[in-house]
Parts: C-alpha cells; sequence; structure tokens
C-alpha cells in the first residue's frame, strides 16, 4: 500500500498507508488525522479537507475540476498554486512516497 505523508498545522507529522482508490481525505480520516475535518463527507461542498500538495505529487495529478477550483477559491482560507481538496484525490500506487500539508484554517 502506498505510504501518504501528511504535516499537521502543529508541525507534527504523520505517515499512513492506504489503499489504492480510496481518497486521500478517506484515508487520512481513517488514520485518525482529525485536522483534516472533512464536514462534508467528500461531496466536495466545504474544503474542510484542503491541503497543500508537494510539487512533486502535484505535477502527478490530474486536473481539478472547475467545481473543485470554486470551492477552493470560495472557501479555502489560505490557497496556493498546490492546494487541493483531498476528497477529490483518489490514491494510486504511484503516490507512495506523497507528501500533503494541512493547512492552519483561521
Amino acid at each position: 500500500m502506498p505510504k501518504l505523508h501528511f504535516t499537521l498545522p502543529s508541525g507534527d507529522k504523520k505517515t499512513v498507508e492506504a489503499p489504492s482508490g480510496i481518497s486521500v481525505m478517506q484515508a487520512a480520516r481513517d488514520a485518525g488525522i482529525e485536522d483534516i475535518l472533512a464536514d462534508c463527507g467528500g461531496a466536495m461542498a466545504c474544503a474542510t479537507c484542503h491541503v497543500f500538495v508537494d510539487p512533486e505529487t502535484f505535477r502527478m495529478l490530474d486536473a481539478h475540476s472547475d467545481a473543485e477550483d470554486e470551492m477552493l477559491d470560495f472557501a479555502a482560507t489560505e490557497r496556493s498554486e498546490t492546494s487541493r481538496l483531498s476528497c477529490q484525490i483518489t490514491v494510486t500506487p504511484e503516490m507512495d512516497g506523497a507528501h500533503f500539508t494541512v493547512p492552519v484554517e483561521i
């Protein structure tokens, strides 16, 4: 299973193993990462699963949809060029070693 690395708002780091086919959001929640709130449960209706994706991983992802882009514009308190909603990223074997940073929400 791919290992995903998360940097939490506290600065703590957590590595989780995730089966391919689930969302990064679900992998984080299953591993007990409470900083990814996922209030809407992955329906792309809130942006509480916003993460910054490391540039190497970001380049391998499919482009975000217009709806995801709009949600990030509307709801993400901090947005960067590598911002994504983790509910919209599907774990693949190629993502082994991917890094995600959970932003501090204001």
